[in-house]
């Protein structure tokens, strides 16, 4: 994905990046690919690459949700910053909190999130299970590829809001939704919205769910 198609797919979102947004982007890009070759951060390297697979793929959640009215959200299993940080430049109304289990990635986006000048945004090194102990309560949890479905839910739904969300971004989702049925009926949580497409250029199925609580 060039940087025009970049554009061009995020006007089709509803979303119009400045220029200050696409030249955050750039620093992420090559900060990024630079601690590659020391730190697992990626496999996803190339430019292109990173613009449609990580960038866009991040932002696709305003397919699903408007993210303006959102006050705080927490991205669990962030790797290299993905959906969160992208979110962050963006949506910059947002209070965001990264969480990853590995300390060296959590440094690494600290430092990233210095450098790019961002605010109410952290890195913390914490297991969700642990998080859940501390009773943190978001707006929107974010969760992309990070387990399957039925774990996913026991690690991310006990820190939605009452009326927040789990914006949970995965592949093809027919199996671990069928392996969910009892979790989500026993728990009282329900699918509010199921988004699917496919990535531009690359026909990569993507599913956006958005689990909420009966309660």
């Amino acid at each position: 994905m060039s940087l025009e198609e970049f554009k061009s797919e995020l006007e089709k979102l509803g979303i119009k990046p400045t220029k200050e947004m696409l030249e955050n982007l750039e620093i992420i890009y090559t900060t990024m690919v630079e601690t590659n070759q020391t730190m697992n951060l990626t496999r996803i390297t190339s430019k292109t690459d990173v613009y449609l697979k990580h960038f866009y793929d991040s932002l696709t959640l305003a397919k699903i949700y408007d993210l303006e009215k959102v006050q705080t959200l927490c991205d669990i299993g962030t790797g290299a910053g993905f959906p969160g940080l992208v979110l962050k430049i963006f949506y910059p109304n947002i209070n965001i909190t990264l969480v990853d289990s590995l300390q060296k990635r959590v440094n690494y986006l600290n430092s990233l999130i210095k450098k790019l000048n961002l605010k109410k945004i952290k890195a913390y090194h914490i297991r969700a299970e642990d998080l859940i102990k501390k009773k943190k309560k978001y707006d929107i949890v974010t969760a992309r590829a990070v387990a399957p479905l039925p774990k996913l839910l026991l690690w991310t739904m006990p820190l939605v809001n009452k009326n927040g969300s789990l914006l949970a971004m995965k592949g093809k989702v027919l199996e671990e939704l069928n392996l969910s049925k009892d979790i989500l009926e026993k728990n009282k949580w329900y699918i509010n919205k199921k988004e699917e497409f496919c990535l531009p250029n690359k026909g990569d199925i993507r599913t956006i769910l958005e689990i909420k609580n009966k309660n």
